[in-house]
């Protein structure tokens, strides 16, 4: 089994509170919990990759992507201060918890991105206690119209204003976003601009980083000699799976030349190559630095293209409320090719935010699983230690370190886990 390095390692552990470790084995995940009462292993039978014999070949048809398993999802178009957005809601909001929030990468929509994570069952057993709210960026939607002559294109900054909208229309308090490539970009500047609406992000395959001019000049050539569909393929998958040329793949450019309108896509794609830097840093770095202040998971399969801009994510991320998970085997869309693994993280990091207080796992013969972590990070807008009676009681708080968690310890998140 091997040890994965924490690059920044807690303090030895004491009574006064939690700390975490991660590590991985061939076998599966093997994760250490060490709390007052002491040590414990849960050991889990790893998930195997999606694609394997008949599952690789169902992708070709379209319907993988594109039907629901439930029956009760809603469509709005919801006004925006920037032009309607489409969203697509299952459930009302349950007291104080969240909304689970999601949005797209560029190229997809919220079907083609998150239905065969959605869609797992383990994933289900989550999703339940909790509404679900996926948006679409502008005219990305199936079926979407296209934009006439003229029509001006958010910007990324724009495209994060238009949230807020959303989160007033269905009466949430805040959310959980869940975003992919241009939508964790989107999420985090919605965090940045409004942090009062979030309570954690799960960010995959995310870059802060704005384009160069150089890259800028490169993207320009590529479009003279590639297709859109190949240069978003160029954008989601790894040069080894893009080489492979496997079935994933096949069918995802067949759908994104088929399902999302080309010209709407054009501008979205031309949009999100004109970003900004996301202007985030590690605080204490620089003098008043502009970082997120919710609890962070950051996710990147194993060569991906997004591989190095989520590393330097992470580098201007605040380590104590950063977690940083790459996926092995994966490629450029782990929450396609490994929802299993990606749920069971998805369940931790709800763990340590306080909001599922007993995971409940089909797999273990022992029922159900205390909690790792009953206690939340420091949080600036409230100061009360509460109870954290996740999925049946009222919304977990925060204590912040200088009133409320005398006594509990710091608990540090960020370590890069393989899985």
């Amino acid at each position: 089994m091997m040890e994965l390095l924490d690059p920044y390692p807690s303090p030895p552990p004491t009574p006064e509170g939690p700390r975490r470790r991660m590590f991985v084995g061939d076998t599966g995940l093997l994760l250490h919990d060490v709390t007052m009462a002491g040590l414990q292993e849960l050991r889990f039978p790893e998930e195997k990759p999606l694609l394997r014999g008949q599952d690789a070949a169902e992708l070709e048809n379209s319907d993988t992507f594109l039907l629901a398993v439930d029956t009760d999802w809603k469509e709005h178009d919801i006004e925006t201060p920037y032009g309607l957005l489409h969203v697509v809601i299952r459930g009302s909001p349950k007291g104080n918890r969240p909304a689970i929030l999601t949005y797209h990468d560029v190229g997809l929509n919220h079907k083609l991105c998150f239905n065969t994570f959605f869609n797992f069952e383990d994933m289900q057993e989550i999703t339940k206690h909790f509404v679900v709210c996926h948006v679409d960026a502008p005219g990305q939607q199936v079926g979407a119209s296209q934009f006439p002559q003229g029509y001006q294109f958010p910007s990324m900054e724009q495209l994060a204003a238009m949230l807020p909208s959303v989160v007033q229309h269905f009466g949430f308090k805040y959310v959980i976003g869940i975003g992919v490539g241009a939508g964790a970009y989107v999420l985090a500047k919605f965090a940045l601009i409004f942090p009062d609406l979030v309570e954690g992000l799960v960010l995959m395959n995310i870059d802060p980083n704005g384009k160069g001019w150089i890259d800028w000049a490169a993207t320009k050539l590529s479009g003279l000699t590639s297709t859109l569909p190949d240069m978003v393929l160029s954008h989601l998958f790894s040069q080894e799976e893009l080489v492979s040329n496997t079935e994933l793949v096949q069918s995802y450019r067949q759908q994104i030349g088929n399902v999302v309108n080309q010209a709407n896509l054009q501008l979205f794609w031309n949009m999100y190559n004109s970003r900004r830097d996301l202007d985030i840093n590690r605080p204490g770095m620089v003098p008043n630095a502009k970082t997120l202040r919710c609890p962070v998971m950051l996710v990147v399969g194993d060569n991906a293209p997004a591989e190095d801009g989520v590393v330097e994510c992470n580098s201007k991320l605040d380590p104590t409320t950063t977690t940083f998970l790459k996926m092995a085997d994966s490629g450029g869309l782990p929450q396609v090719t490994q929802p299993g693994k990606l749920t069971e993280a998805f369940k931790y990091f709800l763990q340590g935010m306080g909001y599922i207080a007993y995971l409940k796992d089909r797999r273990l013969s022992g029922g159900a699983v205390p909690s790792a972590s009953m206690t939340r990070l420091a949080r600036s807008r409230t100061a009360s230690l509460t109870s954290a009676s996740s999925v049946d009681g009222s919304r977990p708080q925060a204590c912040t370190h200088s009133e409320s968690s005398e006594g509990l310890g710091q608990v540090n998140h960020t370590m890069e886990v393989s899985c």
